[in-house]
């Protein structure tokens, strides 16, 4: 029944498109009326009533019990997107790895600035171009799409990079166009 409603609330995030659990994940951060990085249960409904989901109370408290692995009364952003997003298969999981294996110029298992050098080409980011920004800028930018939301650390651990590709894994439906963009996007 829990996984049930589960699941209906990730349908309905899913079929707002491929942003459609990362704006929920966005809107996590809107919830959070007190400031705590964590939701109460009364936080969780407003914010599912805000961004639009139909939830009923008693599915609410379902999928918030669920979230609530560590069974304080409240869930962190971890624990929220953890069972939101849909499972990944181990080829996805695979191919994610290699490519935080070539962004991980280090090999230290965090992703920084210096890693980015020879890796990533800032020259054709918009704001380069325009002199805006400098190469630096725009790394710390690229970086951010990665970093936890609640950690802005300009460090990218495997675990950050991994929840990255699970929100966009979880609008694609294919394991095969999954890899293929991954390998292409990380020439792989």
């Amino acid at each position: 029944m829990a996984a049930d409603a589960l699941q209906d609330l990730r349908q309905q995030c899913l079929s707002r498109g491929a942003a459609g659990i990362k704006g929920l994940g966005r809107m996590f951060r809107s919830m959070d009326d007190d400031g705590s990085k964590s939701l109460d249960f009364q936080e969780f409904v407003r914010g599912l009533q805000d961004y639009g989901v139909s939830v009923g109370r008693d599915q609410a408290q379902q999928i918030f019990a669920m979230m609530d692995k560590d069974g304080s009364g409240s869930i962190n952003f971890d624990e929220f997107l953890e069972k939101l997003r849909p499972p990944m298969s181990s080829a996805r999981m695979q191919v994610i790895r290699q490519a935080f294996q070539k962004f991980d110029k280090s090999g230290d298992g965090v992703v920084t600035v210096e890693d980015l050098q020879g890796v990533y080409n800032s020259k054709h980011h918009p704001k380069y171009k325009s002199g805006e920004w400098t190469e630096t800028q725009v790394f710390h930018s690229f970086l951010d799409s990665f970093d936890s939301p609640h950690d802005k650390d300009g460090k990218v651990t495997l675990e950050e990079f991994v929840n990255y590709y699970s929100g966009v894994s979880a609008s694609v439906d294919s394991d095969e166009y999954f890899i293929s963009m991954m390998k292409s996007a990380w020439k792989l």
